[in-house]
């Protein structure tokens, strides 16, 4: 190999290690949904990884969804705090859901079982279903793996 070959090689190999990867025990979101089932009411912590998929917007709240429908059994939905969403948006450099749609996440906390019942004039209307929600008080429990 020449020089130049073998300073090439060296530049790849420090880029490659400069890449964010998921780290080796954080679980995917069928994962967090299995564990947090099996455990509810109680909450299973961990490091999780999912993609964000779809986001909105309640109460002062973002939600940030693995799956585009948030009401999938699939889906995990991060809640993310106002505080954490300035922290977010201050490293991030643009809004929170605008900067990670799409992309691949890892996340650091209690993956929870959630019913969500359906309202009528705000009244329950008896018709429910569940939902693996991680609630997200910081932003240094949340960063970007692609």
């Amino acid at each position: 190999m020449t020089l130049r070959t073998v300073g090439l090689v060296a530049a790849l190999g420090l880029a490659a290690c400069a890449t964010p990867q998921p780290s080796r025990d954080a679980l995917p979101a069928m994962v967090a949904i299995e564990r947090a089932a099996a455990l509810a009411p109680g909450a299973y912590p961990g490091l999780f990884v999912l993609t964000v998929r779809a986001s909105g917007r309640q109460d002062g709240h973002l939600y940030l969804n693995s799956e585009t429908d948030y009401r999938d059994q699939r889906n995990v939905s991060l809640e993310i705090a106002p505080v954490a969403q300035g922290q977010l948006e201050m490293r991030l450099g643009a809004p929170v859901e605008t900067a990670l749609q799409g992309r691949r996440i890892e996340i650091e906390g209690e993956a929870r079982r959630v019913r969500i019942d359906f309202l009528t004039d705000g009244r329950p209307t008896g018709k429910y279903y569940y939902q693996t929600q991680i609630f997200i008080a910081r932003g240094d429990q949340l960063r970007s793996v692609d």
